[in-house]
């Protein structure tokens, strides 16, 4: 997998950036089996939705697709997940790199205790070490991308703590934007919010689609039903079903499936 950015011969369509393609994938914690043969197109420009009772395996799966559960001592994993085809555990994978193109933004809030400014600028000071008027370019188009440009362009030296909860989480968004993803996941981003700001984190998941692909983990099936394309269903570390989100949600073909969306269990 190449670190550059700019396209290069053989390179997936610029519409075409971002497509996740999982294959018969397992996931251990030592001897416990989280993942069993997950088998699953995750389409470009669009949002899926996984949903499922806790300990399912959403957040596992999620957090495989830019291998942040490798940081836990004692995991293994069989199959493959490619992003733009290329298998992501492949040898040479740069997981810096990797991370930088799957950016992702969990179920609380975490800025940085430093100002808005250097929340956002964190990741490209590391990466590609811009000049400072590139940077400042870098930082407010990341918060414009995040629809917080406005609300916080007057105090960005400001600490990033003395942001609402729901400005927080739409920061920590755009600190991962700033890397120039390919894919954004979200691990239950506005489990913690207020009706307001989670409006708010929904209106721009609806906008952000159009330039990433996105798979959010959510315990919310009206968010599902509200924000993604398509919905895929976990039970027991198994992908039980995914579709359409309005086929899925309206005429499921599982049994499961339309159990756990009537509530009869979860």
């Amino acid at each position: 997998m190449s670190a550059a950015v700019e396209a290069r011969p053989g390179d997936p369509p610029e519409s075409h950036r971002g497509q996740i393609d999982v294959e018969a994938f397992d996931f251990w914690y030592g001897k416990s089996q989280a993942l069993c043969g997950i088998d699953l197109a995750i389409a470009p420009r669009a949002v899926t939705a996984l949903i499922g009772p806790s300990g399912c395996g959403k957040s596992t799966f999620l957090r495989s697709i830019n291998r942040l559960n490798e940081l836990i001592p004692g995991v293994r994993h069989a199959g493959r997940i490619l992003l733009d085809g290329d298998d992501i555990h492949a040898r040479g994978v740069d997981v810096v790199t990797l991370r930088q193109r799957v950016g992702m933004v969990f179920q609380r809030s975490n800025p940085f205790p430093r100002s808005i400014y250097d929340n956002v600028a964190y990741g490209p000071r590391i990466n590609t070490r811009p000049s400072r008027a590139a940077l400042d370019g870098i930082v407010e188009s990341a918060l414009r991308r995040a629809a917080l440009w406005d609300e916080v362009k007057d105090r960005l030296r400001g600490s990033a703590l003395a942001l609402s909860g729901g400005q927080q989480q739409r920061l920590c968004i755009a600190r991962a934007l700033a890397n120039d993803p390919e894919v954004l996941l979200l691990d239950e981003p506005a489990s913690a919010l207020d009706p307001i700001a989670t409006q708010k984190v929904e209106e721009l998941v609806y906008e952000l689609k159009r330039e990433l692909t996105i798979v959010i983990v959510t315990h919310n099936l009206q968010q599902a039903a509200r924000i993604s394309d398509n919905t895929a269903f976990f039970y027991l570390g198994k992908l039980v079903e995914v579709g359409d989100t309005q086929r899925l949600f309206t005429s499921p073909r599982e049994e499961r499936t339309e159990a756990y969306i009537t509530g009869r269990f979860g």
